[in-house]
């Protein structure tokens, strides 16, 4: 994890500093004397943890956490025991009163790293790596179509025609355009026409009515042909 440590008395920074070289698994990227250089570290660093005073000249660390929006983990290490129950209103992690054990420092971090990896384990969860391909119904088979050998895709009344880079016959599949449309990258791909979707790196010429792929003509319409000016930066 990265931290920073936010104090305005330089032997607390010390301090702190000397705690967290002690532990391997929390980085100290800056110390800050003030809010506001606390703002450009977490700025910079994009820090997961700080460890943060409260009572500072300027802005003190409740109002500083109040300004933050999407804060990382908190960590109030102060003299003061009487702003706990605000501390915690702020959802922060852990509230140290001076002077601080290494052992209760210790387990404060601990709880950080604890946090830290549940977040990231979450993250991996909601965030799969995007895939490459799809799976289509062939026949009684199921075939795997990689994004990149996609040429275009015409859509008939109950099924849909696949058009390969190096295949001289489509791929002919019991699906609708729009089931099609919605697996694909929309970054890579564009509804061109009602039964046409295109492989927008494979066009070859183009003008107002229609484009060409692969030797193949197809139609262009109204809508289409504004994204696709953007597209190739003609207007």
């Amino acid at each position: 994890m990265k931290s920073i440590i936010v104090d305005d008395e330089p032997l607390a920074l010390d301090l702190l500093a000397d705690n967290l070289a002690q532990i391997p698994f929390v980085e100290n990227m800056a110390r800050c004397k003030n809010a506001f250089e606390a703002i450009q570290a977490i700025g910079t660093h994009r820090p997961d943890l700080v460890f943060l005073d409260i009572q500072m000249p300027g802005l003190d660390g409740l109002s500083f956490l109040k300004t933050l929006p999407n804060p990382p983990m908190i960590v109030f290490v102060t003299a003061h025991k009487h702003y706990s129950l605000e501390s915690y209103e702020l959802n922060a992690l852990d509230y140290l009163v001076k002077p601080v054990s290494f052992e209760r420092f210790l387990k404060a971090c601990t709880k950080a790293q604890h946090l830290y990896q549940l977040q990231q384990r979450a993250t991996q969860m909601i965030a799969p790596e995007p895939k490459d391909f799809m799976m289509i119904h062939i026949d009684y088979s199921l075939v795997k179509v990689a994004f990149q050998d996609i040429l275009f895709v015409e859509g008939l009344k109950d099924y849909v025609k696949i058009f390969l880079l190096k295949e001289s016959k489509p791929l002919v599949t019991r699906l609708n355009l729009k089931a099609v449309e919605d697996q694909l990258p929309p970054a890579q791909f564009a509804r061109i026409h009602r039964s046409y979707l295109v492989a927008l790196d494979k066009i070859e010429t183009l003008n107002r009515k229609t484009l060409s792929i692969a030797g193949y003509e197809l139609p262009i319409g109204d809508l289409a042909w504004e994204r696709l000016q953007v597209y190739f930066h003609l207007k």
